[in-house]
C-alpha cells in the first residue's frame, strides 16, 4: 500500500484538526507501517477518527499522545 509522496504546507497542516493518513505521516514524520501499527494497537483511542474505512488522526489529541510516550 505504498502511498505517493506529496508536498504539504506544514503551516496549513498545523491548523487542521484532523489529518488524513498521508498528512499525518508527513506532519509527524512517522512511516506508513508504524502509523498503521499505532492505529491498530490503539483502535479505541480518542485520537483516531474512522469515517467508513478511512482513518483520520485528530492532530491535537495525537500530539498529546506522542508527548506521553517515550518510544513508538
Amino acid at each position: 500500500m505504498s502511498m505517493k509522496r506529496k508536498d504539504y504546507d506544514f503551516a496549513e497542516l498545523a491548523h487542521k484538526y484532523t489529518l488524513s493518513f498521508q498528512e499525518a505521516m508527513e506532519y509527524f514524520r512517522i512511516g506508513e507501517k508504524r502509523l498503521t501499527r499505532l492505529i491498530k494497537e490503539n483502535e479505541d483511542a480518542d485520537w483516531v477518527l474512522y469515517v467508513g474505512n478511512r482513518h483520520y488522526i485528530k492532530r491535537p489529541l495525537f500530539e498529546a499522545y506522542l508527548a506521553g510516550v517515550n518510544r513508538l
